[in-house]
């Protein structure tokens, strides 16, 4: 048999939904939930939570989170910004007297309010079926009876065992065994479950404004930060008009900065005015043209993505 196309695995395919994740357990936990009757929203709420608990080198509850979401019914198209604001007190001039001449790379001064639950809350509650705690269900049972650590988590998990030794309490979490579970190893995270099971039993208050809170707030004064407990009782998703590009007759939609998806539209702008099928898929010339386009949207979003709500973006100019 002839294969068109370089894998001999055949292509996924459904006509009730489908679910694509970096984890075959999270993109289950999805699929769990529209077998039960959930929809998308749902499902990827549960996906995500799961993520955190199987690829916690990846992501987590500190996180952000950007979201595109398309009602069939209306037809319409809507664009979260569920990312978190920096601190209040995180002032230019404060972080100028703590010595900073730009912005640090790792450390305190790196973390920003964590948005990633409100924006789980906030897809749930304008257009979710399920409760919060149906969605955190799957990820609440990986975390309190553990997963079997996949080869390539295994790897990124070894890559990042020297940040977690520089934290006694990363270390006690993550390098239970003094150092980094191996393929194959089963590992539990009693802490994660626990603070899960808080979230589905309270919502987003307990996070944002309960014990939680609290102890978010206390460590990041352990450790020198400026995060405060007002900083997280006002935080708050923001609904968004989404950006796009058309594509060859195709419309390209991207969520707006200070989300990167303006680097995908600048990107296949500059590549619409090229041939690329005449180039050969994956041919030097192909690929050559396409690491050149991205190199120059890159640049314009280093410049220009930023939070809206200081900085006036020039879509038009930088995107037409």
């Amino acid at each position: 048999m002839k294969y068109s196309f370089p894998s001999r695995r055949s292509a996924v395919m459904s006509n009730r939904g489908m679910v694509a994740t970096s984890q075959p357990l999270a993109a289950q936990a999805g699929v769990s939930l529209l077998q039960q009757g959930g929809n998308a929203v749902d499902a990827a709420i549960a996906t995500a939570a799961v993520l955190n608990v199987v690829e916690p080198m990846m992501t987590g509850l500190g996180g952000d989170v950007f979201a595109l979401v398309y009602l069939s019914r209306s037809k319409e198209l809507k664009a979260l910004n569920a990312s978190g604001r920096a601190p209040y007190a995180a002032s230019l001039e404060t972080l100028q007297k703590l010595g900073y001449q730009k912005m640090p790379e790792t450390g305190i001064h790196t973390v920003t309010i964590p948005g990633a639950l409100d924006g789980w809350c906030s897809l749930l509650d304008n257009y979710g079926t399920m409760s919060l705690s149906q969605a955190l269900a799957p990820a609440i049972e990986l975390a309190e009876h553990g997963f079997p650590v996949t080869e390539v988590i295994a790897h990124w998990w070894q890559v990042n065992r020297a940040k977690l030794q520089a934290n006694a309490n990363a270390a006690r979490t993550y390098l239970p065994a003094g150092r980094a579970p191996e393929p194959g190893e089963v590992f539990v995270q009693p802490d994660l479950a626990n603070t899960l099971k808080r979230i589905a039993q309270g919502g987003r208050d307990v996070f944002y404004r309960g014990e939680i809170a609290e102890a978010i707030v206390a460590c990041s004064q352990e450790n020198g930060g400026l995060i405060t407990i007002k900083d997280l009782n006002d935080h708050t998703s923001t609904w968004v008009t989404p950006i796009s590009t058309n594509y060859h007759g195709y419309d390209i939609y991207e969520c707006p900065p200070n989300g990167q998806g303006l680097v995908a539209l600048l990107a296949l702008n500059i590549l619409e005015g090229y041939e690329l099928s005449s180039l050969g898929h994956n041919s030097p010339e192909y690929l050559h043209l396409l690491i050149e386009a991205l190199k120059l949207a890159f640049a314009d979003a280093n410049q220009y993505v930023a939070d809206p709500d200081f900085v006036d973006i020039p879509f038009r100019e930088i995107t037409f």
